[in-house]
């Protein structure tokens, strides 16, 4: 992320949000023909899950994904920039009630968040709510980007961020403490840690540390997930019911659980999951790439 991207950002953010919309589309319309290898990736993933579908079904979804990937990147401004008063107008919260019930137990919160091209904002929006603890990945290539992203999600209340390569003790330690725990599981994180189960019914490497982090802490694990509304009417975070028989003493069939609950997200806005992803990266012992281009 160049530096000049975050000075239009922080010009952007300035405008109604349904201009920026407008913008972000067809800024996002622009990276379909331009980013090249990441179309590739996002037509594999969605082949893969989505085989029943024909190719112009297919092809509808990926234009619309790039569109609001667009939308993502440039509305990142106003999450970084804009008054918290602003951000309340625009995103709005359901289900908070059942997380505060569940903290006035004195019980640990993890929030189990996927990869919809929202979670930024609502990000940035749940931690006006709650002092959390965020687990994130280290952009050692990418500085810039690495301390805007960490800035945008720390700017409000007392947020503790933790790098995944840091370990899960303060994490641990931070949900102890009476930290929600926003936690993005869902993506391919290699090898280590990670068992092979279903995701649209092709074997995807998962990590097992939802169910750990839930057995260590005895934390209620509840969904929440952001949509972006069209139309620039703005965004809003549902937390879900917090999980039944959750974990059990299985973490291959908690991680199936989850990928179960995510595939039903995923329909329900297909549009906005981050196909851009290599979430096949890693193969079964065997298994061939399914990203590999045709000579």
């Amino acid at each position: 992320m160049s530096r000049l991207l975050v000075a239009l950002l922080w010009v952007l953010h300035w405008l109604p949000l349904s201009l920026q919309a407008t913008i972000g589309r067809g800024f996002g319309a622009l990276l379909f023909h331009l980013a090249r290898s990441r179309r590739h990736v996002a037509e594999v993933n969605l082949r893969l899950c989505f085989p029943e579908w024909t190719e112009e079904e297919r092809r509808a979804v990926l234009r619309e994904h790039f569109r609001l990937l667009g939308r993502s990147i440039l509305e990142r401004g106003v999450a970084w920039f804009a008054p918290a008063e602003r951000i309340r107008r625009l995103v709005r919260l359901e289900g908070k009630e059942g997380v505060d019930a569940i903290r006035a137990q004195g019980r640990p919160v993890i929030l189990l968040v996927p990869h919809f091209l929202g979670l930024d904002m609502g990000g940035t929006r749940v931690a006006m709510e709650y002092d959390g603890v965020y687990v994130y990945s280290r952009q050692k290539k990418d500085p810039v980007a690495d301390h805007w992203l960490n800035w945008g999600r720390s700017r409000f209340g007392d947020q503790l961020q933790v790098a995944r390569q840091d370990g899960i003790r303060p994490v641990v330690r931070a949900l102890r403490a009476g930290r929600p725990l926003y936690y993005l599981p869902d993506l391919d994180y290699g090898r280590k840690e990670s068992v092979f189960v279903p995701f649209f019914g092709v074997p995807a490497a998962t990590i097992t540390a939802l169910s750990r982090l839930a057995r260590l802490t005895g934390a209620a694990v509840l969904t929440c997930v952001t949509e972006i509304l069209p139309d620039g009417k703005g965004y809003v975070t549902r937390f879900g019911e917090p999980w039944k028989d959750f974990p059990t003493e299985d973490e291959v069939a908690d991680a199936a659980r989850m990928n179960r609950w995510l595939e039903g997200e995923i329909c329900r806005m297909p549009a906005q999951y981050y196909w851009v992803h290599r979430r096949f990266k890693t193969r079964p012992p065997g298994g061939a790439s399914v990203y590999r281009t045709r000579a």
